[in-house]
C-alpha cells in the first residue's frame, strides 16, 4: 500500500461519519458533517440514513437517530434493562485499600489538604484524591489561607453511601488506633 503524495489516505465517508458520531456529546447537524468532511450535504444525509437503516436491520445494540436538528448514536430501547444493570452495577464498584484510607483521612480530618493526606498516609495520594473527587465522594473546600493549598471535604453523596445523617455519626477512631502513633497524627481525632 503506497501513501499518496499529499499524506496518508483518509477513511471513507461512512467510517468518518461513524467516528465523529462516536465522540459527539449532542446531535450533530448534517451540514456540519458535510462541511467538516468536505462532502455534499446530500451525500452525507444519504450515508446517515443508510447507516441508520443498517443498524436497525442488523439488530445492533444502538440506533442512529435524527433528533434536535442533528444525528447521534443512542442505545436501542430493547437494550435499556442491560444498560441500566451495567450502570447501576458500576455504581457498586468497590474502592481500593488506598482509596478507603484516603477517604478515611479526609472524613476525619476535613477540611484537609492533599499534602496533609499524603503525610498521614506516608505515600503520595494525589491520584487517589482525584479518583475520589471524580466519584463524587470528596470535593474542594476552599484554600488554606497561609499556604493557598486546596482543601478537601467529604460530600453529601459520601454520607448517603455510608448511610449517615452527618459526620458526627462517624465511629470514634480511638479504639482502632495503635498505642504508638506520633502525637501530630493523633491530635484532634
Amino acid at each position: 500500500m503506497t501513501e499518496a503524495p499529499d499524506g496518508p489516505e483518509l477513511p471513507g465517508l461512512r467510517a468518518s461519519v461513524e467516528a465523529i458520531l462516536l465522540v459527539v456529546d449532542e446531535p450533530v447537524a448534517e451540514i456540519t458533517l458535510a462541511q467538516l468532511l468536505e462532502r455534499p450535504r446530500g451525500e452525507v444525509a444519504a450515508t446517515l440514513r443508510e447507516l441508520a437503516a443498517e443498524y436497525t436491520e442488523q439488530g445492533r445494540g444502538f440506533d442512529l437517530r435524527e433528533v434536535a436538528g442533528g444525528w447521534r448514536f443512542y442505545t436501542r430501547d430493547v437494550c435499556a434493562p442491560v444498560v441500566e444493570r451495567f450502570v447501576t452495577d458500576g455504581q457498586q464498584a468497590r474502592l481500593t485499600q488506598a482509596a478507603l484510607e484516603t477517604l478515611a483521612v479526609v472524613a476525619y480530618r476535613q477540611p484537609v489538604s492533599r499534602a496533609r493526606v499524603s503525610a498521614i498516609r506516608g505515600v503520595n495520594s494525589d491520584g487517589v484524591m482525584r479518583t475520589l473527587t471524580l466519584r463524587g465522594l470528596i470535593e474542594d473546600a476552599g484554600q488554606e489561607p497561609e499556604t493557598q493549598a486546596h482543601l478537601y471535604r467529604t460530600t453529601g453523596y459520601f454520607l448517603e453511601r455510608l448511610g449517615l445523617r452527618g459526620l458526627d455519626e462517624l465511629p470514634e477512631l480511638a479504639p482502632y488506633l495503635p498505642d504508638d502513633l506520633p502525637e501530630d497524627i493523633v491530635e484532634d481525632t
